[in-house]
């Protein structure tokens, strides 16, 4: 019987079961699965039979039933055959690199795209002093490099030379190389020393050494992905964004490292810490990327996010993100993590570089069919008073008390000592929050001054946390072939909380659920592209439910810099080495968020560029040595 015969066949059983939600096949495939003989001889072993008992333990599993004895029994050849059709797809083992048969763009109906026009004038011509010591350049930004290089003041091999020797050098404390590409990167440099010498000057990103994020391919070098298991992977061709930079005459110099699998800073090698504070943790996933750009290492790098890994390595490392719009900058070459919502974009020491070096990646490149053809129309002239400026008011009001969970009637020894961590953490965070306000405010009160006349708006009251369980069943596809050979065990991070895990539990959410919350998304993105129909851009606190929310809408996102703690904030936990307790702390970054409506990126960075440039806060930087 063909695979779709069976798909019928399911259905018609339950249509005449009376079942209108029919649960998730993987449920059952796991639930069988986990009920099988050990196998021999390296065989799959044969599944048993689907029973009346799994059902209703998938029913329960999946939130639907309690079916009638009636009806179980009218769904058993249905499921049994259903499952047959598992098995010829595995056999076909689908590359990470092979897209759904469906494609996802965040506009609502009717919206229009600005098509692409001539560009503006990239950057301002800047006059910069050549330094004595070519390291003093280790922490300038691109258009203060750029016009250093034009000018021929210094050469691009030296600077290329400037930053491996400083990569070489805070690795072992920073932990935030997975490859050098010193080979290359001395050639390419070359290379852009002798067009700028002969006249033929690329653009502002012509010599600039970069890093890229370790799930970018980049063809004779290996691609990671930071996960154990994957160490020695490589690609025949490069990422579209690594070719596009190349045309620039970018010089790639290092492959950063991110969280396995694009989850957190803990790699296969360690845990890429933040150069503020060398105990706590990068953040990730894009955690190298961050600590990479924030240490002077590289003039830029690029990052990728999904659901906060450009937001939060950039707020713990104190620099510039750029999360794009979804669908502006191609993902050929890259890792697929989730095909709805990964983007990738520019982690950078300012706006201004963010939007040299968007300028450069953006557009369609004919394989990846999210990528749409909108224009980027960048000009650091831009008139910003010009724009509506909105921020989410309850985002900025006080957190609610902290409540802490008390101990259940029959608590064992362990339970007791999970639930005082769990609460030590709560009220951590508690504090935190309530400290990190004060900068939050303090972003609105400059923006104020700056004659900004701030429109309080709300995002609509949507389940955002409930849709992004898109992300897990997403992620669970891109890496089945992990969890069906127990491979994933090879990850380092094997917590509750982590990949391993996650793509278990992932296998139990039904496919009607992926869809229903796929249609929620469509409700959100129709409601919040609404409030840009009322304002230009939106000023938020970089956490909160924003983040998940323009995460599956795809808005665009610019994370800037907003000052340092000061000496009396609150002090981070030290109960184990893990993400959740080594946040903040006095002398550590925080950020501010801006927002805007699908590829209004230009804008987005226009106003996000006026702030930067009226508080200076991206000029700090850490002292490592």
């Amino acid at each position: 019987m063909t695979p779709e015969l069976d798909r019928r066949g399911f259905l018609a059983a339950c249509t005449r079961a009376g079942i209108v939600s029919p649960l998730m096949p993987g449920i059952l495939y796991t639930l069988a699965a986990q009920a099988q003989e050990p196998g021999s001889g390296g065989k799959q072993p044969e599944l048993p039979k689907i029973t009346q008992e799994m059902i209703d333990q998938a029913a329960e599993l999946a939130g639907v039933g309690p079916f009638t004895e009636e009806q179980k029994k009218t769904m058993l050849d249905g499921l049994n055959n259903q499952r047959g059709s598992y098995q010829p797809i595995r056999e076909m083992k689908l590359e990470n690199s092979v897209p759904p048969a469906y494609v996802f763009h965040p506009l609502p109906a009717g919206a229009i795209l600005q098509t692409p026009r001539q560009p503006n004038p990239s950057s301002r011509r800047i006059e910069v002093s050549a330094p004595a010591h070519i390291e003093d350049l280790a922490f300038a930004t691109i258009g203060d490099l750029s016009a250093l290089l034009r000018a021929r003041k210094i050469t691009s091999l030296a600077l290329t030379q400037m930053y491996i020797s400083r990569l070489n050098r805070y690795d072992p404390k920073l932990h935030f190389v997975i490859t050098l590409i010193e080979e290359r990167a001395l050639a390419k440099a070359r290379q852009a020393d002798e067009e700028i010498g002969a006249g033929k000057y690329r653009g502002s990103l012509h010599g600039i050494p970069w890093g890229a994020k370790d799930l970018l391919a980049v063809k004779g070098y290996p691609t990671t992905w930071g996960a154990g298991g994957f160490e020695h992977q490589s690609f025949d061709e490069d990422a579209t964004v690594a070719q596009r930079l190349d045309a620039a005459g970018a010089v790639l110099v290092v492959k950063f490292t991110l969280g396995a699998l694009a989850m957190g800073d803990v790699w296969f090698g360690g845990r890429t810490r933040n150069p503020w504070n060398t105990e706590q943790g990068s953040s990730g996933s894009s955690a190298g990327s961050a600590s990479g750009v924030a240490a002077g290492c590289v003039g830029f790098a690029i990052g990728s996010e999904t659901l906060g890994s450009i937001s939060s390595p950039c707020t713990r490392c104190g620099v510039t993100g750029l999360r794009p719009t979804f669908g502006f900058v191609p993902r050929t070459g890259a890792m697929a993590l989730s095909w709805t919502m990964d983007k990738l974009g520019p982690i950078c020491r300012s706006v201004e570089d963010c939007a040299l070096v968007l300028e450069a990646i953006h557009g369609p490149d004919g394989k990846d069919m999210s990528a749409a053809s909108a224009s980027f129309d960048w000009n650091p002239d831009f008139d910003w008073r010009s724009l509506r400026i909105g921020y989410l008011k309850s985002e900025f009001d006080p957190p609610e008390p902290f409540k802490p969970r008390e101990a259940a009637p029959d608590e064992s020894d362990e339970g007791k000592k999970k639930r005082e961590i769990e609460n030590q953490r709560g009220q951590a965070a508690h504090e935190r929050r309530i400290y990190d306000r004060r900068y939050d405010l303090a972003a609105l009160d400059k923006l104020r001054s700056m004659g900004v006349n701030l429109i309080a708006v709300e995002l609509p009251k949507l389940p955002y946390g409930a849709m992004a369980r898109v992300l897990e069943a997403e992620a669970a596809a891109a890496f089945d072939d992990l969890t069906m050979s127990g491979r994933d065990r090879l990850l380092t991070a094997q917590g509750p909380g982590d990949w391993p895990n996650t793509f278990r539990i992932a296998r139990f959410y039904p496919a009607v659920e992926y869809i229903q919350a796929n249609r929620a998304r469509t409700v959100a993105i129709r409601q919040v592209s609404a409030l840009f129909e009322q304002v230009d851009v939106i000023v938020a606190p970089t956490f909160g439910e924003q983040l998940v929310c323009t995460n599956l809408t795809g808005h665009p996102a610019l994370i800037v810099p907003n000052g340092l703690r000061g000496d009396n904030a609150p002090r981070p936990l030290k109960i184990e080495d893990t993400d959740r307790d080594d946040i903040g702390g006095p002398g550590t970054p925080v950020s501010i968020t801006f927002l805007a409506g699908h590829y209004q990126d230009a804008r987005l960075a226009a106003f996000a560029n006026a702030y930067q440039q009226a508080t200076g806060f991206q000029k700090l930087h850490p002292k490592l040595d």
